[in-house]
C-alpha cells in the first residue's frame, strides 16, 4: 500500500551549504546536461559548498532520465520529481522546501539564463542586499510575442506594487534565505517574489545579466501571460495592502454603493415632489434598492473577512510584523506550557 506524499518542513540552513541553486524543469530534455556543466563551472569560482536542486515539474519527455543520470554522477545534485505538472511557482516552492543553503539562487533550465552570472549576483548580494534580481537588458526573444508583452507586464507590476524593476519575469535571482522564509507562494505568484520581499523590508537591487536565445525545446509562455499577470497583480496588490484589513476594501465599496443608493432615492423623491414623476415610473427607485442591498452585502462580507483574517493570525500565532534584528535585546520569552485538562 502506498502512502500520500507529505510536504516536507523547510530545512534549516546548514553551515556547510552556502548556496542552493533551484531550477524548475519542464520538458527540457537535451538542455539539462549542458546546464549542469555550466553551473558546475560557474560555482567553481565561489568559495563554500553548494547544492543544485532540480525540480522536475511533471516532464513528459526524457528529462526525468537525464536528471537521474546527472544525480548519479554528482552528489551535489538533488532531484525533486512531481507526479504531474503543477507550474513554476509550485516547483520553486518545492525547491525552497528541500533547500539547505543560506543563499538561494533561481534560474531557468532552458539555457537562456547564463549560469556564469551567478557569481556576479552573489557578489552583489554580499554588498548588503537581500534580493538581487536579474535584468535581461539585451533580451534574445521574439519582440512581439515575448519582449513587448513582458515590458507591459513589468510596467504594470512596478506600478501596482511600488517596487520598480525592469524585469520581474527574469528567473535569475538571488535571495537571502531569511527573506524567502517570510514569503509563501501560491498560484502563479513567483514573479511577485521581489514585491513580497519588499513588504518584509528586504533591500532589493537589480543587475543586468546575459540572455541567450533558446536552442532546444519550446517556450512555455505566450501572449495570454499578460492577462494572467493583470489578474495576479490584483491579487498581489490586495494581499500587500489589505491582507490584514480587508474591511477597508469591502467596507469602502459598500459605503460607496450605499451612498449612491441614497443619492438615487433622493433624486427620485425630488422628481416626485417638484416634477410629479411617480416613484413607480422612475428606474431610480429600483436602482437605489439594488445599490443599497449590494452595499450592505459588501459591508457584511468585509466583516466576515475581518473575522477570518483575525482567526488565521491568532490560531497560527502569525505575527503581523517582521523583525530584521534586535540589538542588545532580551531573548523572546517562551509561552508557558500548560497541561491539558484531565479527562474524567
Amino acid at each position: 500500500m502506498t502512502t500520500a506524499y507529505q510536504r516536507p518542513t523547510p530545512q534549516p540552513a546548514l553551515g556547510n551549504i552556502a548556496y542552493s541553486l533551484i531550477i524548475p524543469v519542464y520538458n527540457e530534455e537535451g538542455n539539462l546536461t549542458p546546464l549542469h556543466e555550466r553551473v558546475t563551472a560557474a560555482m567553481a569560482e565561489l568559495p563554500g559548498q553548494y547544492e543544485l536542486i532540480l525540480v522536475d515539474d511533471g516532464s513528459r519527455d526524457g528529462s526525468a532520465q537525464e536528471l537521474a543520470d546527472i544525480a548519479a554522477r554528482d552528489q551535489r545534485v538533488k532531484v525533486v520529481q512531481f507526479r504531474r505538472n503543477f507550474g513554476q511557482t509550485a516547483a520553486m516552492s518545492a525547491g525552497i522546501d528541500h533547500s539547505r543553503g543560506d543563499i538561494l539562487v533561481f534560474l531557468d533550465a532552458d539555457l537562456q539564463n547564463d549560469p556564469a552570472d551567478i557569481p556576479r549576483l552573489i557578489a552583489k548580494l554580499n554588498e548588503g542586499y537581500d534580493v538581487v534580481s536579474g535584468w535581461r537588458k539585451d533580451r534574445q526573444d521574439a519582440f512581439l510575442t515575448r519582449t513587448f508583452p513582458s515590458r507591459i507586464a513589468n510596467a504594470l507590476i512596478s506600478w501596482g506594487t511600488g517596487v520598480a524593476l525592469h524585469d520581474y519575469g527574469c528567473s535569475l535571482k538571488a535571495y537571502r534565505r531569511e527573506v524567502l522564509e517570510q514569503v509563501h507562494l501560491y498560484g502563479e505568484m513567483h514573479r511577485f517574489i521581489p514585491a513580497y520581499a519588499a513588504l518584509v523590508g528586504a533591500e532589493i537591487t537589480e543587475l543586468p545579466v546575459r540572455h541567450h536565445a533558446r536552442v532546444r525545446g519550446k517556450s512555455k509562455y505566450g501572449l495570454n501571460r499578460t492577462a494572467k499577470v493583470v489578474l495576479d497583480l490584483m491579487t498581489a496588490k490586495f494581499m500587500a495592502s489589505y491582507a490584514t484589513k480587508p474591511i477597508y476594501v469591502f467596507g469602502g465599496v459598500g459605503m460607496l454603493l450605499v451612498g449612491l443608493a441614497v443619492l438615487c432615492i433622493t433624486v427620485a423623491m425630488l422628481q416626485k415632489l417638484f416634477l410629479g414623476v411617480s416613484l413607480i415610473q422612475t428606474p431610480l427607485t429600483l436602482l437605489s434598492a439594488i445599490l443599497g442591498a449590494t452595499g450592505f452585502i459588501a459591508i457584511l462580507q468585509g466583516l466576515n473577512a475581518e473575522v477570518a483574517i483575525r482567526t488565521y493570525h491568532e490560531s497560527q500565532h502569525k505575527p503581523i510584523y517582521t523583525v530584521k534584528r534586535v540589538l542588545n535585546g532580551d531573548p523572546p520569552q517562551a509561552l508557558p506550557v500548560t497541561d491539558p485538562p484531565a479527562v474524567t
